[in-house]
């Protein structure tokens, strides 16, 4: 529908200037044995490869954290804490497969600085629809890589 697009083109061009602003980066999910890190002690994953690194956003999924304050009682141990966030990349971007690794890179303002090195999973596919400017790709904070474990 040419209409459409040509529509759409405009909130495409925003979009891509005014929120598509740090640099992200997607890996594959790690495959392989870790290996022992002798300076470390600590063991790591091998480095996976890079499926995409350029424009993109990492936001809040919303206002509010989807937490467990106290534990179930039937269960051994408390639950852990969901923080949802959302990637969006330019819909030329690959879409990430589920399990990917998403990083912050650079970002465009120092407010935005806290982001940098800290990883997200993609829970989902990149979100497709019949009417896209932007790909969606919802995220979940990795716990495991905040504590120092491999993703």
């Amino acid at each position: 529908m040419a209409g459409l697009d040509n529509a759409l083109a405009g909130a495409t061009r925003w979009i891509d200037t005014h929120l598509l602003v740090d640099r992200v980066r997607i890996r594959a999910s790690a495959t392989g044995e870790p290996v022992l890190n002798p300076a470390t002690g600590q063991l790591t994953y091998p480095e996976s490869p890079v499926l995409y690194e350029g424009r993109g956003a990492v936001l809040p999924a919303s206002t509010t954290a989807s937490r467990t304050v106290t534990p179930e009682q039937a269960q051994p141990w408390p639950q852990q804490h969901r923080s949802p966030y959302t990637l969006l990349t330019p819909l030329d971007a690959p879409v990430p497969p589920e399990g990917a690794l998403v990083t912050v890179v650079e970002a465009h303002s120092p407010v935005s600085a806290a982001l940098i090195g800290r990883t997200w999973l993609a829970a989902d596919p990149g979100l497709a629809g019949t009417v896209d400017v932007v790909r969606r790709t919802p995220l979940d904070q990795n716990r495991a890589a905040a504590a120092g474990d491999a993703p």
